[in-house]
């Protein structure tokens, strides 16, 4: 089966977007080392994003609903306290357009808007 193996976020200010991320979610973001036109990587300030190693118990699924509005794809990312992150994302200039929420058996979820307009997901896994 084929997984999420990647994942790509517009900026409007990449700069703005660089400092959302690493203080939010604490992930590692620098100018892009993969081999790419040097013009196009300075016209997009192309940069890679590092997440961490893949944890044990993550999820290899997703979901597909009727779009209700002008959703696009949301990409959903673990974190260690929901709520800890939550009560930063407003000092970072983010907002919350999903509060925390429990799936049963699942976790705790939220949808965030970074700096930049895009929604993410954060989800704390349940304890099992």
């Amino acid at each position: 089966m084929a997984n999420i193996a990647y994942f790509q976020i517009p900026a409007d200010n990449v700069d703005r977007a660089k400092f959302f991320y690493r203080n939010l979610l604490g992930w590692k973001v620098e100018p892009t080392k993969t081999p790419m036109d040097p013009v196009q990587v300075a016209a997009t300030q192309f940069q890679d994003i590092i997440t961490g190693a893949a944890k044990e118990g993550t999820l290899t699924m997703g979901g597909l609903y009727k779009r209700q509005n002008t959703e696009n794809i949301i990409n959903f990312v673990t974190v260690e306290d929901i709520d800890k992150v939550l009560a930063m994302v407003g000092k970072l200039g983010g907002k919350i357009m999903m509060p925390k929420m429990e799936v049963k058996s699942v976790g705790l979820t939220a949808i965030i808007q970074d700096t930049e307009g895009n929604a993410i997901g954060l989800w704390k896994p349940a304890k099992k």
